[in-house]
């Protein structure tokens, strides 16, 4: 299994309207629980990690630690980003099956 797969979920997501990217709009969407899993890059500041390691703990939201920021910027089309949430269960539920199966 390998990354690109991974990649082209994100940007198969941010296509059909289903990703938020970058702090401020991921956070809000947090805090609204309107994300189901949140992808922090490997690269983020240890401040980004902690605060939505946090907020999504504290709202029983789904994150994992996956990529680069520019990598993940890259998948959606857009500059480096150190945070995206996907809006949809189903997309979510099958993105975090391949980072699963990933050998990290």
């Amino acid at each position: 299994m390998d990354k690109k797969k991974i990649y082209s979920w994100l940007g198969l997501c941010m296509r059909s309207g289903n990703l938020v990217s970058g702090d401020d709009t991921t956070l809000r969407s947090v805090k609204k629980k309107s994300v189901s899993l949140v992808v922090i890059a490997k690269d983020a500041s240890d401040n980004t990690k902690k605060l939505f390691m946090d907020k999504c703990s504290f709202r029983n939201i789904d994150f994992i630690i996956f990529g680069e920021k520019s990598e993940l910027g890259k998948s959606i089309g857009k500059s480096p980003r150190a945070v995206v949430g996907i809006t949809d269960k189903n997309m979510a539920l099958q993105i975090k099956k391949l980072i699963d199966n990933i050998e990290l």
